[in-house]
């Protein structure tokens, strides 16, 4: 029997539009509208289900074999589904209806109106209001790397070059890119994403072809968005590679946005002469924006020091905090500006209060000009528009000379509130195509249609009464049915006194039914009238929206305005809260902190727990600093915070001290710890030294270094020669040294001190106590030169029997490498029982011995010579007789 061959799969026109679109976009999820729901088709449906934790069904289902399968969600929740998505790492292709259904000839026109991938996301629920997310592309041309990287949500595009990949990879970390592009090359990409994956495993990677990094035609693109003649203006014109990265980042914007972009205003180069620089390592070490062990915020200094009320001013802080400052004159003004702020608790209340009312302008305004704000959005907008007035009296009226020159340069944008305080209403919806989002008063012909729904009742019984006070028939009445609409019926009896202007529609047996124009015109207003209604008030509501477009230039300055005064506020705040001082920041040399403490650990412990410490650095007395102490003494604390006080100073801040007088540096390195990074395939001993090669590689006489414990991860004599030599050549290198903290526990480097003036040793305090020890956390001068491993570990809770067994083998180390016998002296124990053996016996043996207590009776100091050789031989003979 021949087989029978199935028929194909019927492809329906709807079916045929969503092929060719999805064609299209063949590495994104494609949701479809199809009337109230978003719908996804094939292996989108698949995957999407599995995702979203929808159910999976399918249409043709009567065939099994050839199924379609199907999702979908509803339009007005896509929200949520688009975070799943996006957080899942997929990219969502959202296809809009974007003709008229009723209007339609055919099938309905649908096309993709944006593509939402992990780089390129405005929604909130997608946002962290703190961080920004960007959207990186790197090229290499030439010799040098182009990096640049673009916020969306807030259009902050910012340009970039490196002379190699290692500058590229660590300024890709410090920014922290949600999607990479990168040129799609065989073989060397795949190396390059590699090596972004294991730098950046949270990256999505998407590559692209190398035409669009063109560095002609990638300029051309961004002349042509600017509208610029060249990118001199923005301080960019000779970063080849740079632009070559920026223009194909715009491409892709352009692409998958399918909108305006009004609000990437300028390139903006990241400059670094003028800002402290530090690697990636060290900004891990130290712990500035998340912490070592489980990459939390919370624990972090940026977490510690941010009480930002606006999340401009958070990014703001953010920013700051990886980028401080070199320039002496711009760091003392930020300074004087959050001294002007703390002298005046009140004015910085007042300020607080009101920027705790002010909501995301750099986002609100990039959801506006992108298409996708909703009443919402533009409520928000206009409540933190209405705080700008009262801000900028304040401002004006006292402070440092920053904050009076930030009130005056304030914008009000008086304008642009008053047309959305008459336009947009304070409980409109998240949706824009429901309704009730415009205020009564705004528009007379939507006034008119929500009085038609409202009022439509009252106003066919005033027409009918009125009709009967014309005509003077008592029993006429208006009526509706879905066939006739609105009609007069008059009773037979009532005929004759029916007035001429009545049209005659339908005779039944007891009366007859009538229109009139007037009616008619009542029937055509109400008929339909919801359906104007929401037409008329999305066209209004995006003619608003559209409005405030225009204005982004001046929404966006304004933004910045006030991120910066909520920064210093925030600054000001916390040195309030928190007991910081002023530093004194200089060109020089010097570093000198009194009572200096960790801005963390502090807040973690209760108050007046926390033990200061006074830390003296320079370039010719105190240029290297030996400590030495304990394990779970304080000595990375030490050196942690002497970091971040200068790094805070840089920035700005007031800092947890005494007093603190900052010689201005250009890098902060930092070697602490010790952990295997096996993503790059490096053990720690690895790590260990690419870090130690980076400082002694770059390191500047202006530059502060930072090291503890250096050559743990090797034998205990390398790691000393290797120790040893670092030292020598930080406190030597180019004739100057580098200013620097060297925690150790090779004693045998406080011996530097005896050989270099500019090496000093000091130790932190412990005291001993009934066989074990009480930390002091104190930093004092001079060396130590004990480690209190053993008692460390009985304080860690190491059990007693394997502590005492290491100080066995401790004492047994420091009695030599062999005993008598050739054995290894460090296995040695009286309480592990040996067999006997031949041969001579051991003068102290297990057991004590004539010998032995003769010996323990005798004070040699009173011994004479001859007394003396007499007692030799009469132990010698008590030795043979045993």
């Amino acid at each position: 029997m021949a087989k029978t061959t199935p028929a194909p799969v019927k492809i329906t026109p709807m079916m045929q539009q969503y092929l060719e679109i999805k064609a299209q976009h063949q590495d994104a999820i494609l949701f479809y509208r199809l009337g109230d729901f978003y719908e996804m088709f094939f292996d989108d449906a698949v995957t999407a289900s599995k995702v979203l934790g929808i159910t999976l069904t399918s249409r043709n289902s009567k065939d099994d074999e050839n199924r379609v399968p199907l999702c979908g969600i509803p339009y007005h929740a896509v929200s949520s589904y688009l975070a799943k998505m996006i957080k899942a790492g997929f990219k969502v292709a959202i296809c809009e209806q974007v003709e008229d259904p009723k209007e339609a000839k055919g099938i309905v026109r649908r096309e993709v109106v944006r593509v939402v991938t992990p780089g390129l996301v405005t929604d909130e629920q997608l946002l962290d209001d703190k961080d920004n997310r960007y959207l990186a592309a790197i090229c290499q041309k030439g010799k040098n790397w182009g990096l640049s990287l673009l916020d969306l949500s807030t259009g902050e595009f910012l340009v970039s070059e490196k002379e190699d990949l290692a500058g590229l990879l660590d300024e890709l970390v410090r920014l922290g890119p949600s999607e990479i592009l990168l040129p799609e090359e065989p073989g060397e990409a795949s190396i390059l994403a590699d090596q972004l994956l294991a730098f950046l495993p949270q990256s999505c990677l998407t590559r692209r072809s190398p035409s669009v990094f063109y560095p002609e035609m990638a300029r051309q693109r961004l002349l042509e968005h600017f509208r610029v003649a060249n990118l001199a203006g923005f301080g960019c014109e000779e970063l080849k590679s740079g632009i070559a990265a920026a223009g194909a980042l715009l491409l892709y914007l352009q692409e998958t946005q399918k909108t305006a972009l009004d609000h990437i205003e300028r390139l903006t180069p990241i400059e670094f002469d003028n800002v402290l620089l530090m690697d990636e390592s060290s900004r891990r070490n130290l712990e500035l924006t998340q912490t070592i062990t489980g990459g939390a915020r919370e624990g972090s200094l940026l977490d510690t020091l941010d009480l930002c009320e606006t999340p401009m001013g958070a990014r703001l802080l953010k920013k700051n905090l990886l980028f401080p400052l070199q320039e002496v004159e711009t760091i003392r003004q930020r300074l004087n500006t959050v001294e002007a702020l703390y002298l005046a608790p009140r004015l910085r209340e007042d300020l607080r209060q009101l920027l705790a009312k002010v909501y995301d302008l750099e986002r609100l305004n990039g959801r506006v000009v992108l298409g996708t704000a909703n009443g919402r959005d533009l409520t928000a907008l206009k409540c933190s528009l209405a705080q700008l007035p009262q801000l900028k009296e304040k401002m004006l009226e006292e402070g440092g000379p920053l904050l009076p020159a930030l009130g005056a340069s304030l914008d009000e944008l008086t304008e642009l509130h008053a047309l959305l305080e008459a336009g947009i209403r304070e409980d409109a919806p998240v949706t824009v195509r429901e309704g009730n989002l415009i205020k009564p008063g705004y528009h007379a012909e939507l006034d008119e249609l929500v009085s038609l729904l409202r009022d439509g009742k009252e106003l066919i019984l005033t027409l009918e009464a009125r009709e009967r006070a014309r005509t003077g028939i008592n029993n006429l009445k208006i009526g509706f049915n879905k066939i006739f609409g609105y009609y007069i019926e008059i009773s037979r009896g009532q005929l004759a006194n029916v007035p001429e202007d009545f049209i005659r529609k339908q005779t039944l047996v007891n009366a007859e039914r009538f229109i009139t124009p007037e009616l008619k015109e009542f029937e055509e207003k109400v008929t339909g009238a919801q359906e104007k209604r929401l037409e008329l008030e999305y066209r209004l509501f995006s003619a608003i929206r559209t409005t405030v477009a225009e204005s982004s230039s001046r929404i966006l300055l304004t933004a910045a305005r006030l991120a910066q005064i909520d920064f210093f506020c925030c600054l000001a705040e916390g040195a309030q809260k928190y007991r910081y001082t002023k530093p004194v920041i200089n060109s020089g040399e010097a570093i000198i902190i009194k009572e200096g403490r960790h801005p963390v650990i502090e807040r973690a412990l209760p108050p007046g727990r926390f033990v200061p410490n006074d830390i003296h650095l320079d370039q010719e007395s105190e240029e290297v600093l030996i400590i030495t102490g304990p394990n779970m003494a304080g000595k990375s604390t030490v050196l942690r915070q002497t970091a971040l006080i200068t790094l805070m100073a840089q920035m700005g801040s007031f800092v947890p001290a005494a007093s603190a007088e900052i010689g201005v540096v250009d890098r902060i390195f930092t070697r602490v710890g010790a952990s295997d990074n096996l993503r790059r395939g490096q053990s720690t001993f690895m790590v260990e030294m690419n870090e130690t090669a980076n400082i002694l590689n770059n390191a500047t006489q202006r530059s502060l270094v930072i090291l503890d414990e250096i050559g743990r991860g090797t034998s205990t004599f390398d790691g000393l020669s290797i120790a040893w030599a670092v030292a020598e050549e930080l406190v030597n290198k180019n004739g100057r040294g580098v200013k620097t903290i060297f925690a150790t526990h090779y004693h045998e480097l406080t011996e530097l001190a005896a050989t270099n003036p500019r090496v000093k040793n000091h130790n932190i305090a412990v005291r001993e106590w009934n066989d074990t020890i009480i930390f002091l956390h104190k930093l004092l001068p001079g060396g130590t030169n004990r480690s209190y491993g053993i008692q460390v570990a009985a304080l860690a809770g190491v059990p007693a029997k394997v502590v005492a067994r290491a100080k066995e083998l401790l004492h047994n180390i420091e009695q030599g490498e062999f005993n008598r016998q050739g054995e290894p002296r460090i296995a040695t124990s009286p309480r592990k029982n040996k067999p006997r053996q031949g041969g001579q016996l051991s003068l102290f043996g297990a057991g004590e011995t004539q010998a032995a207590r003769r010996l323990r009776d005798i004070n040699p100091d009173t011994l004479s010579p001859r007394e003396a050789l007499d007692l030799l031989y009469e132990l010698k003979g008590l030795s043979d007789v045993e």
